[in-house]
């Protein structure tokens, strides 16, 4: 049996989440340079570079993916934060995750096919596909 997790564990990390998808990047990179991991994940599998990208905040993307944050981490459902970001239209967002070396191809849809599906042809040429 396992306990219930520590209620101020809980807040620190909701907290955490939240500047991620606010993309408060100083605030969010002081605590992974803290010691929280960059790759912190929520009770779906989005980590925090997710969040970011899913909102729009290519600096808190560059910010967690230069602390070690991997670019291809899946979420529950198989996505990745590029097919997320591809989702969004996030052009910015996208070029950081390319440069960090995203795989285009990987996830469930991936961002190439996501991009397909909303006919977001600048995105298609960045990830060289058509």
């Amino acid at each position: 049996m396992s306990e219930a997790p520590d209620p101020e564990v809980v807040e620190l990390a909701t907290k955490i989440f939240d500047l991620a998808r606010q993309g408060r990047t100083e605030e969010l990179v002081a605590y992974v340079d803290a010691g929280v991991p960059a790759d912190l994940t929520n009770d779906r599998g989005d980590s925090l570079v997710m969040l970011a990208a899913y909102h729009g905040h290519a600096g808190a993307v560059r910010a967690l993916l230069a602390r070690g944050a991997d670019a291809d981490r899946v979420n529950d459902r198989g996505q990745t934060p590029l097919a997320g970001a591809a989702f969004k239209g996030e052009t910015e967002v996208t070029k950081a995750l390319l440069e960090a070396g995203a795989d285009p191809a990987a996830g469930t849809p991936s961002a190439v096919d996501t991009a397909r599906m909303f006919a977001r042809t600048d995105l298609l040429e960045l990830f060289g596909a058509s």
